[in-house]
């Protein structure tokens, strides 16, 4: 059993078999991928926002929102490959569909901004932006809910592993739970910095011509 003081309170977290003193990455590897969740999710709707009246400015919060989801993706997928190093022994492994999965759903928002300078036109390449990523956030619960779970896993539920449930043991909630808040605010408030500093760009862009 480790003992942790946070805010000033003793908190003793329990021991878990397999993950030992690893256990700690839950407070920064599953708030990762929520914190990705949300911005995709709020990219998905500025992207139907801006294919019902074509207002740039949705556009931009939907390229940005897309950016940051990105962002907590990739280190959902450095802190999972950190903490698969200390319970499966490897960094990487093919057999673990999840960790697959993730990679190519991060691939598909790479090639998301990849289209995006593929295009000079601004309103086309907006639209073209728009379909494109919502259609690749609808992929995201698939390939990283349905599908993992209908093959054989190491991650947290599988046979011979603690499942999500015995992560969140009351002692780990007083972390865990603001973790994912604190994550998401951050999240949300580089998204507020990346537009403001995109309008501004725009504007000076705008008066330059």
């Amino acid at each position: 059993m480790t003992v942790v003081i946070t805010a000033g309170f003793l908190i003793r977290i329990p021991h878990i078999p397999i993950l030992e003193e690893s256990a700690r990455n839950l407070f920064l590897h599953v708030p990762m991928w929520f914190t990705m969740m949300i911005a995709f999710t709020m990219a998905f709707y500025f992207s139907i926002r801006f294919l019902n009246d074509e207002q740039m400015e949705w556009d931009r919060k939907a390229e940005t929102a897309t950016m940051v989801g990105l962002v907590f993706g990739i280190c959902g997928l450095l802190t999972g490959s950190l903490w698969a190093r200390f319970t499966w022994g490897t960094w990487w492994t093919f057999a673990e569909p999840r960790m697959n999965l993730s990679a190519l759903a991060m691939l598909i928002f790479v090639a998301y901004f990849i289209l995006r300078s593929a295009f000079n036109d601004p309103v086309k390449r907006a639209k073209i932006s728009a379909v494109y990523n919502i259609f690749g956030i609808t992929t995201i619960p698939f390939l990283l809910y349905i599908i993992p779970r209908q093959l054989p896993s190491l991650h947290p539920g599988a046979e011979g592993n603690p499942a999500f449930s015995d992560l969140t043991a009351p002692e780990l909630r007083i972390i865990f739970y603001p973790a994912v808040i604190g994550f998401i605010g951050l999240a949300v408030w580089m998204m507020d910095i990346l537009n403001r500093y995109k309008a501004v760009k725009y504007r000076l862009e705008i008066e330059q011509i």
